[in-house]
Formats: structure tokens, sequence, C-alpha cells
């Protein structure tokens, strides 16, 4: 994995940096039902406070490894075994960085979130020394096993963001892990060079769209129209005058 790339210090601090920045986005976000995709070192559910919260692994999970053996249930990335909007909250940690097709993953987030349901995304920058880095390690293993789904390695943030817009996910807050000194750029963009970041997503269902009169059409007036008539006597209009007793 990419992260094995970044050396034990530099990855304790980023799993550091996840986990608290985690308990703080996701520690308010209610619903019923939470999964976590993948990277079990993360615990990103542990302080929300959903009833039902579950880790899966994916088909780039190594068999036998303690991710597989912690997690709830076993599925494809590109093809989840879940109904349609059945999830409240999705966290997919480092999850596109690995699968083969990060699109129809995303796809698969879209469909079995609910209406204003969340996802939270981690990755690492590829702009970054830490994207840098990975990226190395990917091509290298790209070049030693070129037939295996290795994925498509660390996304820029600016394609991910894109990526969600198409699929009505609104971008909530983004933020970066400050991997170089901000002294080193002067206090300039620094944020920008981060090495890692952390997305959070809502579905954003279109509502309903009123339909308006087309342009140029006016409301008839109701002034002016002459009272309805009460028409003359049933007597009269037949000729015949009523007499009492006849």
């Amino acid at each position: 994995m990419w992260l094995q790339a970044l050396g034990s210090p530099a990855a304790t601090s980023l799993l550091a940096w996840q986990q608290a920045q985690c308990d703080a986005l996701l520690a308010d976000v209610f619903g019923y039902h939470a999964l976590q995709v993948g990277h079990a070192p993360l615990q990103a559910l542990q302080a929300n406070r959903m009833p039902h919260r579950w880790m899966a692994n994916t088909e780039y999970t190594l068999p036998g490894a303690g991710e597989a053996l912690t997690s709830d249930l076993s599925m494809d990335s590109r093809a989840w075994p879940l109904a349609a909007e059945s999830l409240d909250l999705v966290v997919l940690p480092h999850v596109l960085e690995a699968c083969s097709d990060p699109h129809a993953c995303l796809r698969e987030v879209e469909r079995v979130l609910i209406p204003e349901g969340q996802v939270l995304i981690l990755g690492l920058n590829p702009w970054s020394r830490w994207g840098w880095r990975a990226r190395q390690q990917w091509q290298a293993e790209r070049r030693l096993m070129p037939e295996a789904a290795l994925g498509q390695g660390p996304m820029q943030l600016g394609r991910l963001r894109d990526w969600l817009r198409l699929l009505n996910l609104e971008v909530q807050c983004v933020r970066l892990y400050p991997s170089v000194p901000r002294w080193w750029l002067l206090g300039r963009g620094w944020p920008w060079l981060g090495g890692a970041y952390m997305v959070l997503a809502s579905k954003h269902v279109p509502g309903l769209k009123t339909i308006r009169p087309a342009k140029g059409w006016r409301q008839r007036s109701t002034t002016g129209l002459a009272p309805a008539s009460s028409g003359p006597a049933r007597g009269a209009a037949s000729g015949k005058q009523h007499h009492p007793g006849l």
C-alpha cells in the first residue's frame, strides 16, 4: 500500500490527525446506518452515535490481513451488495486510491446514500511530498505486476470535487494536513501542498420544480363581466299567468 512509502513516523502522524478529524466531524452526524470501507487502523466511526456501524473490506484487501479479519462484510468496491438509499453515512479512507475504478465506487456511494446522507473521503494529495512518494511506490508496483488491479494512485482534489458535483454530492468542507512547515513556504499557499485531505460531502436531491405560466401569458381580467342573467319568470316565459285556486 502507498501509505507504507511514507515511513512509520509520517504514517503514525497522519493516522493520528485523521482520527482526530473524524472524531470531530462525525460525532454529530445522526442517522441509523453507517459504513466504513477499508483501512482498519482508522476507526472513523468510533465517535459516531449511530446504532448500526459496520466495517467492510474490498477486492484489494489482502487475504489474512488484519483488515479482513475485523471487517463485517466483503464486497467489490465497484458493486456494493446494499440496497439503494440504505445508508446515512459512508467513510472512504484511501479507497479511491486503491480501487481500480474510483468513479464506479463513487456512483455506488451516491446510490446507497439516503437523501442528505453524507460521505467522508480521505486521500493523499498528489501535489505534496507525501503524494509524490506514494505515486513513486504505485508506479514501482505497477511495473512489477502490470496485470494486477492496483488502483489509480493519489487523486487530485480538484478532480474529486468535479466527480462529486456530477453525482449531486455537495462538498460541505475540506480539511488538509499540513505536512510541510508553514515557514518553509513563507505562509503562502502552504495548505494546498498538505500531505493529505479530507472531504465531507452530502447527497443533494433536487426538489420539485414549480411550473410557472409561459412568458407573455396574461391572466384574463374578471372585471367588466356582465352579471349572470336570472332570466324571465317561468310563468312569463310561457305566456300564462298564474291564478291562485285554478
